[in-house]
């Protein structure tokens, strides 16, 4: 359908940002909306989920994303709590800018409020990322992940796999649309801006050369409740942590839940080998640089699996399950889980050079947001078309 301006009575999408990775994957969506033609117009609406006003400041400059229009204001709660309150927050929102659909991405507690309320205004909803399943449904982004593609109207996926869970589940496969992965079109957009990771040291307090040598180094994040909230499953994994390190020096990027836990368990001292080196919390150039740069990552996060297969590098996930099978299956993902014994033994391997090549998954091309706004552009102009000419 040849377009060149928007429908003057046609809303914007409202997209919902809540918690940092849902930035990453909307800061390339935003730039192709813009970059369509017709550009679609936007309303970028942040829950304030998750807001801390340093950090939140410098994940915008860092994306050169554009300000929310909107702030919530939510905060922090429990999932019930938090998710009523967004609802609570977000209705008024849509019923003030009457919008052509709303677009969520991920899976946090924002994503299925703003889901529901779209959905119940009769407004249609746009899922980013839809279809993924670790199958545990004691992980709340699995509930929130399986409610939202039930009843959003588009489900936008990464993977293949995606669309076979959701036809599974039974979803109408006229809803799903394969278009790649929008965070790796931040990845790739963002990694000549990439802080070397001397710089992260450095800003630290730590001297640099501790990673300057030819053997590199290791990054390791750790935030999951199953991982960092008891003390029989965080000790073994320290231990094992700065047995690694002995061997390469590790830069531990802390979430500070996982620094509360440290000390309220009393295992600093486990921490205690300076070739273990701890940040706070990295922006993204700054993690994305460290990323690049390392021989191995640690992590239990999802993005993370993600992000070292697109940049070819061996990545241990101390997670029983995955969200995101491709990585294991295609990329260069692990999974190892809390077994301190494969933890080490695979470890060992990428130390000896026996870490997964893997290779970049299907439509990992950095080109995901240009199919999205493609799609999604046709689709709204074809439905408004369809309610004109009723």
């Amino acid at each position: 359908m040849s377009r060149l301006t928007w429908p003057a009575d046609l809303g914007p999408v409202i997209c919902v940002v809540g918690a940092r990775p849902n930035f990453m994957k909307m800061a390339p969506i935003l730039r192709a909306f813009a970059a369509n033609t017709p550009a679609i117009p936007t309303l970028l609406v942040h829950t304030g989920q998750h807001y801390d006003k340093d950090m939140n400041d410098k994940l915008f400059e860092d994306l050169r994303l554009p300000r929310p229009d909107i702030n919530l204001e939510v905060g922090s709660g429990s999932h019930a709590v938090q998710t009523a309150e967004v609802m609570r927050r977000f209705e008024p929102v849509i019923d003030l800018h009457q919008p052509s659909c709303v677009l969520v991405v991920g899976d946090v507690n924002s994503t299925l409020a703003c889901t529901l309320v779209g959905v119940k205004k009769g407004v249609p909803v746009v899922h980013v990322e839809a279809g993924l399943r670790s199958y545990d449904r004691k992980m709340p982004e699995e509930i929130n992940r399986v409610l939202t593609d039930q009843v959003a109207d588009l489900l936008y996926t990464t993977e293949r796999s995606a669309e076979a869970n959701l036809v599974r589940e039974g979803v109408d496969a006229e809803r799903v649309r394969f278009v790649g992965n929008v965070m790796i079109d931040s990845l790739l957009h963002n990694r000549e801006f990439a802080r070397p990771p001397a710089r992260a040291i450095a800003a630290a307090g730590f001297d640099p050369a501790v990673i300057a040598s030819a053997a590199g180094y290791g990054v390791v994040t750790l935030h999951r409740p199953s991982n960092v909230d008891h003390r029989h499953t965080l000790a073994p994994l320290l231990e094992v942590l700065s047995e690694i390190a002995r061997q390469l020096p590790l830069v531990f990027a802390m979430h500070p839940r996982t620094r509360t836990n440290i000390e309220r368990f009393g295992l600093q001292g486990l921490l205690d080998d300076s070739r273990l080196i701890l940040l706070p919390p990295q922006g993204h150039l700054e993690m994305l640089g460290l990323m690049a740069g390392a021989r191995i990552v640690l992590t239990d996060s999802g993005g993370l699996q993600e992000e070292t297969t697109a940049l070819g590098v061996p990545c241990l996930t101390l997670r029983e399950n995955t969200e995101r099978p491709i990585t294991v299956e295609q990329g260069t993902n692990t999974m190892v889980g809390r077994d301190i014994e494969a933890i080490r033994r695979e470890a060992a391997g990428i130390l000896a050079g026996r870490g997964k090549q893997g290779r970049v998954p299907e439509l990992w091309d950095g080109h995901a947001a240009e199919r999205i706004a493609s799609d999604l552009a046709r689709w709204l102009l074809e439905q408004h078309q369809a309610r004109a000419a009723a």
